[in-house]
């Protein structure tokens, strides 16, 4: 369908007729577009959108790809991989055509990536740079596996960074009970940190705990859930993996300060 300018704003407008996947007929409308030129642009590409086109940009591709993608996600996780896409891929190869970028034209978006430098003047780190290459990656799989693209140009192109072995640290037993004595006159700090501590939970897995996931009987504690801060809302999620759903024994001592001290489950 032509595009139309809308007289009271200057502005200019689409009308596409299609067909979703239940083969029902739609219409959608977009507006606000500064230019005839610009509203002909985003026609086509819903046009190539809605046909699984791989003529469609990469940027045109995202859409689709988060539509596909995000509802089966963890909110958090998908928040991670959208700044990346958005930050470090979109800006240099989102106007390409999906079916036109090679292995050529990622060499040299991995080049630009190598050469990106952090506020702070240093570059980014290898296992950053190995993790952007991974979303770029994940694009070009999912439009061979669902759309049709012959070929993957990120694989072809080789990836770039590495994992970074770093030496986990850790309390022993000894710097944790020196610790542990200095919060002792804050009960509910002290709890916190000898649930964490000898339990072995992550943080997230502690601030998501309800007086309903302590048997003291039974000296079980349940971990079924996980709390998040996302944009500036409290949400409570499934744990990180499906194996992160357990229930973890509790040491004596513990189930008796809990029972003892009951001020800690009357903050979760």
């Amino acid at each position: 369908m032509p595009v139309y300018k809308n007289d009271r704003n200057g502005t200019w407008y689409a009308m596409v007729r299609y067909k979703d996947w239940t083969g029902q007929n739609k219409q959608k409308c977009q507006r606000g577009f500064a230019t005839r030129r610009e509203a002909l642009e985003w026609e086509a590409q819903f046009k190539l959108q809605k046909t699984a086109d791989i003529d469609m940009t990469l940027e045109a591709f995202y859409e689709l790809y988060e539509q596909d993608v995000r509802p089966r996600l963890k909110e958090n996780t998908w928040l991670t991989k959208q700044v990346i896409i958005e930050k470090k891929i979109l800006p240099y190869l989102g106007k390409r055509k999906l079916s036109e970028i090679t292995a050529k034209d990622v060499i040299d978006w991995q080049n630009t990536m190598m050469k990106l430098k952090k506020p702070n003047g240093e570059p980014l780190s290898q296992c950053y740079l190995k993790t952007i290459h991974a979303e770029l990656s994940a694009l070009f799989n999912h439009a061979a596996k669902y759309y049709q693209l012959n070929i993957n140009p990120a694989r072809n192109a080789g990836c770039m960074g590495q994992e970074e072995n770093k030496e986990m640290s850790f309390w022993t037993k000894e710097e944790y009970l020196k610790f542990a004595e200095a919060i002792m006159d804050r009960p509910i700090s002290y709890y916190a940190f000898e649930i964490l501590y000898w339990c072995g939970i992550r943080e997230g897995e502690l601030l998501a705990l309800t007086p309903a996931d302590f048997d003291f009987d039974k000296a079980v504690l349940r971990i079924n859930k996980s709390y998040q801060r996302i944009h500036g809302e409290d949400v409570v999620t499934t744990p990180k993996t499906k194996k992160s759903n357990r229930m973890i024994k509790m040491p004596k001592f513990l189930c008796k300060n809990g029972r003892r001290d009951q001020s800690f489950l009357k903050q979760t």
